[in-house]
């Protein structure tokens, strides 16, 4: 028998790092943003979390490409799609939300947060910027519990049964949109309670898959790069999630068979068809909400508390940060 050791790809051996250091991303993300916290200017704030997450992402080991950003070149000057980032190191794709909920952070409402994902190249949906109807549950559950085809009052009898619960026992989460009436009210007829959100359904989706926060399914739609940056999350921690792509115009369509050839733009997605193989995930709060704490400052220091996790090894990571501004290498606006 030889004792060689067989060598390990990189990807294998660096992730468990590159995990820990995307905190170090959302975490400057938010910091910077958090200066705008309920002054009325979401550009500013978002503005200042982009430029932050651009300059973090330097230090990271990565040849990375971002595939999920703040827009095409010529809308967004910074960490826009098909932008190349990182230090150098294994190639891969990165969806990100700078600040996503920028409308909360202006007005100081629940759940901005900021949010990175990385996966191995080609292992994100390439989404256009369209509507994207998702179901969401947790893990622990018969898979094809929901169907994103099958009425809500059907999902919410399925889900109440696999659970062991009553329908009045479960809460459904969604955007408070008017696009979602017919939902919310079949929901509530069912018998089930829904809390509703002005923004920020990644922090919702993410919900849905967590016993900490007392939602038990997602439903609804809402941006199709959220929802990348959701399943992102979703697979980390073996939940169930099915989308599909929602167009306006042929336009729309167009894009996204070109962005996804060969590909069946109108096709029912499954969560492995918006993100696949090793995927990692971070995200920090910047208002308190469903999902994290927002950011307390001081005078001298400011604590974060962010959420990481690993879809190899579905470990979920709850991290306080303590920044000591008088040592950190920056400051805050």
């Amino acid at each position: 028998m030889s004792d060689a050791i067989e060598p390990i790809p990189s990807f294998v051996v660096s992730d468990r790092n590159l995990a820990l250091e995307l905190v170090r991303v959302t975490e400057a993300a938010a910091l910077a943003s958090a200066h705008w916290t309920g002054r009325g200017k979401k550009n500013d704030a978002d503005g200042a979390a982009v430029e932050a997450m651009r300059t973090a992402f330097d230090t990271v080991a990565i040849d990375g490409t971002v595939v999920i950003g703040e827009g095409e070149m010529d809308e967004a000057p910074m960490l826009y799609i098909g932008e190349k980032v990182g230090s150098g190191g294994p190639a891969m794709d990165i969806a990100v939300d700078p600040l996503e909920g920028t409308n909360l952070c202006a007005k100081d409402m629940p759940n901005a947060i900021t949010v990175v994902a990385l996966a191995e190249k080609g292992n994100f949906l390439h989404a256009p910027d369209v509507y994207m109807d998702k179901i969401i549950v947790g893990p622990g559950l018969p898979e094809g519990v929901v169907d994103l085809d099958s009425s809500i009052e059907n999902n919410l009898r399925n889900l109440a049964k696999a659970k062991g619960k009553a329908v009045r026992d479960l809460v459904l989460c969604t955007l408070d949109r008017e696009r979602h009436e017919e939902l919310i009210a079949k929901a509530r007829e069912a018998g089930a309670r829904v809390r509703l959100l002005t923004d920020g359904d990644v922090a919702g989706a993410i919900a849905a898959c967590l016993d900490t926060s007392q939602v038990d399914i997602y439903a609804g739609s809402g941006g199709a790069p959220e929802g990348v940056l959701a399943a992102a999350a979703i697979r980390c921690v073996n939940g169930q999630m099915q989308s599909r792509l929602l167009f306006e115009n042929d336009s729309q369509r167009e894009r996204a068979q070109k962005m996804n050839p060969g590909k069946n733009p109108d096709r029912k997605l499954g969560l492995h068809d918006l993100a696949a193989g090793s995927v990692l995930f971070s995200a920090t709060g910047v208002t308190s909400g469903t999902l994290l704490k927002g950011i307390h400052q001081y005078p001298n220091h400011a604590v974060t508390h962010s959420l990481v996790m690993r879809s190899k090894s579905g470990t979920v990571r709850f991290i306080e940060g303590y920044h000591n501004f008088k040592t950190k290498t920056w400051t805050p606006q």
